[in-house]
């Protein structure tokens, strides 16, 4: 396995943890691959209102625009109510230091309100 997939393997597993010992849910974990069928990176996340699709990077250069397209196809295919991208902070190793990229639309839903 090459450094740049072991590192961004080694973010997943951070995010995974964190986010299920955060929201005392032990079902949230690293997401199989796919393929063309991606449902993004961790699998089991939840809000009161249905399926969240992460999808988590751990790159040097950043494309926002590019990122957010992807969680969209992801939380289609994971008929999910939001898709939202969990990015690398540098010089931050705790999973919950780490930003968090989305759309408002998905924002609105991920609160409870009409995202349509």
């Amino acid at each position: 396995m090459n450094r740049n997939k072991q590192r961004g393997t080694a973010f997943e597993r951070l995010i995974a943890d964190g986010l299920a010992h955060a929201l005392d849910d032990d079902r949230i974990d690293r997401a199989p691959l796919r393929g063309n069928a991606d449902r993004g990176d961790i699998a089991g996340v939840r809000s009161p209102f249905g399926k969240v699709a992460i999808e988590v990077k751990n790159v040097s250069r950043l494309d926002l625009a590019g990122w957010v397209d992807e969680s969209q196809v992801e939380k289609g295919n994971a008929d999910a109510i939001a898709g939202i991208v969990i990015a690398k902070r540098r010089g931050k190793g705790q999973a919950l230091d780490q930003y968090v990229v989305m759309t408002v639309r998905d924002l609105v839903a991920l609160l409870g309100g009409d995202a349509s």
